[in-house]
């Protein structure tokens, strides 16, 4: 894909046709002062019509309960599609089955499957319940074999930390296709370059299911740094949060700029569909489906 050439004078969004497709994700609250501002964020991102929302999974299964009952709420007090996380993390196969049935019964239909990150106390090395799923391939598969379910796997423009090689890590993504999922979505990065180079990789491949970029708006530079592993952080976008530490004011404002202009950039090089780490905050990623021509829907 190639981006247009803008002219010297057009404004960088200018009116924009509002043709994209959207989607959301947000993290179970731990507390009912986070689960008012997740529902503050749900409500607000609602009316773009989001094609769904997921709902994460922590480390070890450790917000299984709670990732249940917010996908649960989505279901029964919106007209939202939730997508539940899962992942093969401290989990048997027969437990990973049950989960995968308390989700059918209660009408959840579209799950994100990754192999997820291992508890601290197995000092970030991933190993496999005795009784559970090697990987995500192999989870995807064992959910098919259980429901009809539609599902999402991640994918990595800029490599997994853990994958021996781009190669390898690409031949992982599809098997996890083949196995039956129907979209990847990618973690966050920064370089469109990455981004456009990976899917023409994943073409190459015989890949052609959707790879959605995962857009993460920077709300905090250093938790961003935190969170990279193999994402690489450009130089500009470092000096943009110079100093903004402890202005949380200008660095929202700078950090939704940047994530539109990389949205922008997109944009031009072709995409439509987009996935926001929303961080249970709906600002940033709302102002950006703005600056992307897309509104609300009417009721009534």
């Amino acid at each position: 894909m190639t981006a247009a050439i803008r002219p010297a004078d057009a404004p960088l969004f200018g009116v924009q046709p509002g043709d994209i497709s959207v989607s959301f994700e947000f993290f179970p609250p731990k507390t009912e002062k986070m689960e008012t501002q997740l529902w503050e964020a749900i409500t607000q991102l609602a009316p773009l019509s989001p094609s769904f929302v997921s709902v994460t999974y922590g480390a070890g299964g450790s917000t299984r309960e709670r990732t249940h009952a917010t996908v649960s709420r989505i279901i029964r007090e919106t007209d939202l599609v939730p997508a539940a996380h899962l992942t093969c993390v401290a989990a048997s196969k027969a437990q990973i089955d049950e989960i995968v049935d308390r989700y059918w019964e209660a009408g959840v239909r579209h799950i994100v499957a990754l192999r997820g990150d291992p508890p601290p106390a197995d000092g970030g090395r991933f190993v496999p319940h005795p009784e559970g799923y090697a990987s995500a391939a192999d989870l995807v598969a064992g959910i098919k074999a259980r429901h009809g379910f539609d599902i999402s796997v991640a994918a990595y423009p800029e490599i997994h930390p853990d994958a021996t090689s781009a190669e390898a890590d690409l031949d992982n993504l599809k098997r996890k296709l083949d196995a039956g999922a129907s979209r990847a979505i990618t973690q966050f990065f920064f370089s469109t370059d990455a981004y456009f180079r990976f899917l023409d990789k994943a073409l190459a491949a015989g890949i052609t299911a959707p790879i959605l970029p995962g857009i993460m708006p920077v709300t905090s530079f250093s938790a961003i740094r935190r969170m990279s592993g193999n994402t690489e952080i450009p130089a500009w976008l470092e000096a943009m949060f110079e100093g903004l530490d402890d202005r949380p004011g200008p660095r929202a404002l700078v950090a939704a700029v940047a994530a539109a202009d990389l949205c922008k950039r997109l944009y031009d090089g072709g995409v439509r569909d987009f996935h926001f780490y929303t961080l249970n905050r709906a600002e940033q990623a709302y102002a950006i489906c703005q600056l992307l021509g897309l509104r609300p829907k009417e009721i009534g």
